[in-house]
């Protein structure tokens, strides 16, 4: 095969190559020095909910997404439903 045909499987590199928690100190050092120099943003509390509205707007328009995530809580709320009815002792009325 001739050169650049052979397609090779990239590992990752830098950032991407560490292992999680030293990527996460590097990020808190980051986020750090963000902050003492003003250039992080803060969120006040109507910006948050401001913003998580839009989220909410924003994932809502995928109706299979949202059938998936009501399809799953029925399914944790039945599980946990039964299974602690499974450990309680049965009722005397």
């Amino acid at each position: 095969m001739a050169h650049g045909e052979e397609k090779e499987r990239k590992r990752p590199r830098g950032f991407a190559a560490m292992d999680a928690d030293k990527q996460r100190q590097i990020a808190s050092k980051g986020g750090k020095v963000a902050h003492e120099r003003g250039h992080a943003h803060e969120f006040k509390p109507e910006e948050a909910r401001e913003a998580g509205r839009k989220g909410g707007m924003a994932v809502s328009r995928d109706r299979k997404h949202m059938a998936e995530i009501g399809r799953l809580g029925g399914e944790a709320r039945s599980q946990s439903r039964s299974s602690s009815q499974q450990q309680s002792p049965p009722s005397t009325r």
